[in-house]
């Protein structure tokens, strides 16, 4: 693997760092099994939307739908 950094100076501590998180996530890709199924994103789960209270019925709930107040 090579890296290369293509804008500013970064001391050596910075790099380290840089460098230390991408080996952490290489390892932790690296650990997981073959057709395990993806972690879900926590943005695009649906109860993210509906954990929070329901809009009252009335002439204008429609427009509260995705925007609970």
């Amino acid at each position: 693997m090579t890296i290369k950094v293509v804008r500013g100076n970064p001391t050596p501590e910075e790099l380290a760092a840089a460098l230390a998180v991408v080996r952490a996530r290489a390892a932790a890709a690296a650990t997981t099994p073959p057709g395990a199924p993806a972690p879900r994103d926590s943005w695009s789960d649906p109860s993210r939307i509906a954990a929070h209270r329901l809009p009252q019925p009335g002439p204008a709930a429609w427009g509260r739908t995705y925007w609970p107040g």
